[in-house]
């Protein structure tokens, strides 16, 4: 959850979930070989931070 570490110390019980949640799919990208691109980061940074919802955040990986 490197990219999320900012989140561990705010005290916010919905954005840690959500970070972990990002930490966790990127890091089982990272276990087949994949890094993860500076847009993946960004879209789940947004996610994370509410601007966009889960289900946009698909969509904006999907369309890239």
């Amino acid at each position: 959850m490197e990219h999320f570490e900012e989140y561990k110390k705010q005290n916010e019980p919905e954005k840690l979930e959500k970070a972990e949640n990002w930490g966790i799919a990127i890091g089982l990208q990272q276990v087949d070989g994949l890094t993860p691109s500076k847009y993946l980061i960004e879209v789940a940074k947004d996610n994370i931070e509410g601007k966009i919802s889960i289900d946009e955040a698909n969509v904006d990986c999907l369309l890239y």
